[in-house]
């Protein structure tokens, strides 16, 4: 059966992570404003949900992903004595790992606006947002399923953590609720 041109459809009540990732980068762009990521667990994951997005290069500043530890500590000065006491599964990585995406991205003396990390391993996520007023880190996460379903829920909790923040920036509030402050 053929679909009509008049035929009423309904609103579909569902975000599918392009949705979100478009919604990122329009607030980005519509502020003037730019992204870097640094990703562990998700492999990245963030960026590939960034960049699918037409048009992301006008905000969207790159960003790495940092797998073994020496190379959090050699890329963005992540806190040794850190990991050793507490593991690279921990709040204050994902903030160092976040603010790290921002100074990593800065060029032509011109600095990125948001920074997002992630760390975790199945069972345990961090998700952290920096951004130009402080950073601020969410988790531990506990997302069910398989290691692939692990990593794409916490690509859809990054992007929905800083679409949160972009919103509640651009309404004169702060970045969340139930937001454990870092730094």
């Amino acid at each position: 059966m053929a679909s009509s041109p008049n035929m009423p459809y309904i609103t579909r009540s569902t975000e599918t992570l392009f949705d979100i990732a478009s919604d990122v980068i329009c607030l980005l762009c519509s502020a003037g404003e730019t992204v870097s990521v640094t990703e562990s667990f998700t492999a990245g994951g963030v960026m590939v949900a960034l960049t699918s997005v037409p048009s992301a290069s006008a905000a969207f500043c790159g960003g790495i992903v940092l797998y073994v530890t020496p190379l959090k500590q050699t890329f963005f000065y992540v806190d040794m004595d850190l990991i050793a006491c507490e593991g690279v599964i921990h709040a204050n990585i994902a903030v160092q790992m976040a603010e790290g995406a921002k100074g990593a991205t800065t060029f032509n003396d011109k600095p990125t606006t948001w920074g997002i990390g992630t760390t975790g391993l199945v069972g345990t996520v961090f998700i952290s947002i920096a951004s130009p007023y402080g950073s601020q880190s969410w988790g531990p996460f506990c997302f069910p399923g398989t290691r692939e379903r692990v990593r794409e829920a916490t690509v859809v909790e990054a992007l929905s953590k800083l679409r949160d923040a972009l919103s509640a920036r651009s309404n004169g509030g702060e970045m969340g609720e139930n937001v454990v402050k870092v730094g």
